[in-house]
């Protein structure tokens, strides 16, 4: 990994009305990591990936994707699956590969296709006769099928059963490039500690932990699992 922060973030703050999302988070990462955004629902982990895919703008501080400020540069640098689907319950998988082939210069569309095989599934079913499980590895399909730099997924194994989770993130893991930044948000942390190679951990909008997951093993004598619950609990 180089020195380089992918992710950079300096007293980024973000308010919805009296709330507090986001309160002086400061964060560095580098890229050729996959990395475990975890805490407690509430704390700030969308609200933190939704303002660094440039969904959301209207923050202080500073926001920077490979050393450019969050706008229309970053976002062509960023692939963001949001915790809710984002496609139309009426369209075909087929139709939805055509999208963001159409939509995304860097969509690579033999690569969704492949995924989409490799998950089992049917190009040519529509998204309304599948289960969320299906639908949620459709998904995930378009989103990694972008030559981006940074990844995010908010919760994508989320409501699904534990088989599925483990297929799921295969199909996240399989043509990851290795100078890549796969950032995960998940309160799931057995499921996705295997893979991880760092967390950071939030609480009330501030970084709670942030480290590698081999050297927190190490110095806790604890895996992340039970690092985590010891520090919510």
């Amino acid at each position: 990994m180089t020195s380089e922060p992918l992710i950079h973030t300096r007293q980024l703050t973000k308010r919805y009305g009296k709330t507090l999302a986001l309160d002086n988070f400061d964060l560095d990462l580098a890229p050729g990591q996959i990395v475990g955004l975890l805490g407690e629902n509430g704390c700030g982990k969308t609200t933190l990936l939704k303002t660094l895919a440039g969904m959301d703008q209207d923050f202080t501080g500073t926001a920077q994707i490979a050393g450019h400020d969050i706008g229309p540069e970053t976002k062509a640098l960023v692939s963001f699956l949001p915790d809710t689907s984002f496609l139309a319950d009426s369209a075909k998988v087929t139709e939805c590969i055509h999208y963001f082939d159409d939509f995304f210069a860097d969509f690579d569309a033999d690569k969704a296709r492949d995924t989409i095989a490799f998950f089992g599934l049917d190009a040519s079913s529509r998204l309304n006769e599948m289960s969320k499980g299906m639908r949620e590895k459709v998904q995930v399909a378009l989103t990694m099928a972008r030559r981006a730099r940074v990844f995010l997924l908010d919760e994508p194994i989320s409501g699904v059963d534990p088989a599925a989770r483990q297929v799921i993130l295969d199909g996240v893991l399989r043509n990851l490039e290795p100078e890549s930044l796969l950032m995960i948000s998940t309160h799931l942390i057995h499921d996705l500690e295997p893979v991880l190679d760092s967390v950071v951990m939030m609480r009330h909008g501030k970084l709670l932990q942030q480290g590698y997951v081999d050297d927190l093993r190490a110095e806790h004598s604890k895996s992340i699992d039970q690092i985590f619950q010891e520090m919510y609990r």
